[in-house]
């Protein structure tokens, strides 16, 4: 069984996002980049299913600008056999980068489809189910436990009432959850290995895809900072300064 996984670049999670001045976008320039932690996880998993023996290749999937060749990298040195990396200088809307997922699914013929939940730049948890959609196969999102037997994979996920189990058939979706697992630590070796392992580049323009980027951010601004605190003495004043606020 062949495992497709969805591997997008963020800007990394550990830094401080900048606005730029004209409310155009973020501050990119100078800033670190990475793959997109949802999509970690959900290229982990797919590697140990791998190493399982239920799936006999990974393949990882990025749609970016020319300069993403050092992220595609990075998830081959993780242990996928291949990537495909798809060409695009403009941003893309989760329908469109579904209808473009799907275009390589007819291509591939995956068993199995991972992705991350959410990509932490838009958190619109949208592209996966977008794609089950259009492809017409079961989906389970949220997992946090995956297992597959034969053509059934059983999925745990977590909801509000606690954790739902699901049993889908194959080829299907699924989106991962940040407690499914641990991302394994990249050696050096296997970062030189990762170089001559096969990546093919294709121009979004070449995949015929449809575009359904129908919305448009005209601003963007930075969070309201926050107002200091007061300090209050007892119960009773802090009753009393909310009472002033209109809180209660």
């Amino acid at each position: 069984m062949k495992i497709l996984v969805g591997y997008k670049r963020v800007v990394d999670y550990n830094v401080r996002i900048q606005v730029k001045p004209d409310g155009s976008g973020v501050v990119t320039d100078g800033v670190k980049l990475s793959a997109n932690p949802f999509d970690d996880i959900a290229l982990e998993e797919a590697l140990r299913l791998r190493d399982k023996g239920v799936a006999t290749e990974v393949v990882v999937v990025t749609m970016g600008p020319a300069d993403c060749q050092a992220h595609i990298r990075n998830g081959l040195a993780m242990g996928a056999n291949r990537a495909i990396h798809v060409v695009t200088e403009s941003a893309i809307q989760p329908l469109t980068a579904a209808r473009a997922f799907l275009k390589l699914v007819e291509k591939e013929q995956p068993g199995l489809v991972l992705m991350g939940k959410q990509a932490i730049d838009d958190d619109a948890n949208q592209t996966g189910q977008m794609l089950a959609t259009l492809w017409g196969r079961p989906q389970a999102t949220f997992a946090s436990a995956v297992a597959v037997e034969g053509d059934t994979a059983t999925v745990t996920r977590e909801v509000d009432a606690g954790l739902e189990t699901l049993a889908v058939q194959l080829p299907a979706v699924i989106t991962v959850d940040l407690r499914l697992n641990e991302p394994r630590f990249i050696k050096l070796p296997d970062i030189m290995k990762a170089k001559s392992k096969p990546l093919e580049t294709l121009a979004f323009a070449d995949l015929g895809v449809e575009s359904a980027d129908f919305l448009q951010t005209t601003h963007y601004a930075p969070p309201a900072k926050r107002s200091k605190g007061v300090m209050v003495a007892d119960v009773a004043e802090l009753v009393a300064a909310l009472k002033n606020k209109g809180l209660v």
